[in-house]
């Protein structure tokens, strides 16, 4: 499959463009220059061809993370097929720009010099000054306005092979991505996550366990089904400069994130794929979260698509740094995990330089402060030295293999039975609750469903009594078990 990478200088608008080729808002556009850091990976269908995309990093000497920008950007060029050199039409022509247009062309590569922001006729005239470059594959688009693509879209068209060519039902249709000005303002995004006056707009209560809401009142009881039990969701959450992105290239075995000491490199969340042990795990890098107070600019866009990407995980790594004290934040941030229901291991990172002499203190502060995640593991690596990562692999396709099971209806009632004749139901206003039996009706997070006379009468404490004895007798290490009580007949 041929590899089209997008290159250019900050903010000429190359994840618009990664985004109108898409078809949707993937990436994360901003007037902030240097938004992009990462190279981000996208399969794209080009009319009826499909190609996978490389969104990069702006080349821009006045950022601080110049040099591994460019790096990452110079080597997806390398490994690209076709290039996508794109410049500021609002402009004149930069000598930077010409300069490394040239080098990329020595690569023996497919290079088109694509002007961005030509969103007008008046605007054509400008284009004149980018046949300085010596190039005839010279497009002149505005990707905001969709305007002069159609000629950029043909040019990569014709260097896409026949085989590459996809059938007619394969082709997915979606909806071409809005101009940049159609993102979110500050009042909808915050009216999102605003809770009250306070720093909270993570899940956190402890009396969450507790809810009713917990037991999906309103889910409907659907069959078992096993589909993508071998491909396994993982984000990768945390604080900024825990050391997401290093753990990220250690579990690749590969630097495939920008990595720095300064804290919110990572803006679009940044996912790849491996094989281990016939599974396949994808590894998404999320933006490191800050309190609601000190998010400034581009951060609320990589909030919300963190919160997007755990909506469709099945499991976190909450990565806590352990050469510092924990703070609030940390547990506001693993209140997500909770709050969508995702198997969970909680890694404390930089191990190397942390006082491993405190061990069991900490781990008894980080059961402590995180009590809603009672279930997960704690695992102590080093993502800098690789140290103790390769057992991370293995304790991901077992937590999986906790999260994903299913136990026979049969054995379910027997650890229930157990454990009502150990400690009876309480009555309810006198009237006696009985259950009748229970039924596991899906997985990934486990849901067992409790079938019984008078639901409401099932008291927290009591699910919190039965939970525990079904992680007794079963392995649910790393997953939440949800309950559903219900009547006899309910759907």
């Amino acid at each position: 499959m041929k590899k089209i990478a997008i290159i250019g200088r900050p903010n000429v608008g190359k994840s618009s463009l990664f985004n109108r080729l898409v078809k949707k808002r993937d990436a994360i556009t901003s007037d902030m220059a240097g938004t992009t850091r990462d190279v981000k990976r996208r399969h794209v269908i080009i009319n009826n061809k499909q190609a996978l995309l490389l969104d990069t990093g702006g080349l821009d000497k006045g950022c601080e993370l110049y040099d591994r920008i460019k790096e990452k950007s110079l080597e997806a060029a390398h490994k690209a097929d076709i290039i996508l050199f794109m410049v500021d039409g609002k402009g004149i022509p930069e000598d930077e720009d010409k300069k490394l247009f040239y080098e990329l062309q020595t690569l023996g590569k497919d290079v088109a010099l694509v002007v961005n922001k030509i969103d007008n006729d008046k605007m054509q005239e400008k284009l004149w000054d980018y046949y300085e470059f010596g190039t005839d594959a010279i497009f002149g688009i505005s990707v905001a306005h969709n305007r002069g693509t159609v000629a950029l879209y043909d040019w990569m068209y014709n260097l896409i092979p026949d085989e590459d060519i996809i059938k007619e039902d394969e082709e997915q249709e979606s909806e071409v991505i809005a101009s940049v000005e159609d993102e979110l303002d500050d009042e909808e995004f915050f009216a999102q996550y605003e809770e009250d006056e306070e720093d909270n707009y993570f899940y956190t209560d402890e009396e969450a366990v507790e809810d009713n809401s917990i037991f999906a009142q309103n889910d409907k009881i659907k069959e078992f089904d096993e589909n993508d039990i071998n491909h396994i969701k993982i984000a990768i959450i945390g604080r900024t400069n825990v050391g997401k992105s290093s753990l990220l290239n250690a579990l690749l075995g590969e630097e495939r994130s920008v990595v720095s000491s300064v804290a919110g490199t990572t803006i679009d969340p940044i996912d790849e794929s491996i094989e281990y042990k016939g599974k396949q795990l994808t590894f998404v890098d999320t933006a490191g979260l800050r309190r609601r107070g000190k998010i400034v600019g581009i951060e609320k866009f990589a909030l919300m698509r963190t919160k997007e990407m755990l909506e469709n995980a099945n499991m976190a790594l909450v990565v806590l740094d352990a050469s510092e004290p924990l703070l609030d934040l940390d547990e506001k941030i693993a209140g997500l995990v909770d709050q969508n229901r995702l198997a969970c291991i909680i890694v404390l990172n930089k191990w190397d330089i942390s006082n491993r002499d405190a061990y069991d203190k900490l781990v008894a502060e980080v059961r402590d402060r995180f009590k809603f995640l009672a279930y997960a593991p704690i695992i102590t690596l080093s993502a800098k030295t690789h140290r103790r990562v390769d057992h991370l692999h293995d304790l991901i396709l077992e937590i999986n293999d906790n999260y994903s099971q299913r136990i026979p209806t049969s054995k379910l009632n027997e650890v229930i039975e157990k454990a009502q004749r150990r400690h009876q139901l309480p009555t309810m206003h006198g009237q006696v609750i009985r259950i009748y039996y229970t039924t596991q009706y899906e997985t990934r997070p486990p849901k067992i469903a409790i079938v019984m006379n008078k639901p409401k009468g099932l008291h927290f404490t009591y699910r919190r009594y039965l939970t525990n004895k079904l992680r007794e007798a079963f392995n649910f290490t790393g997953t939440p078990l949800l309950f559903k009580a219900k009547r006899r007949g309910d759907t």
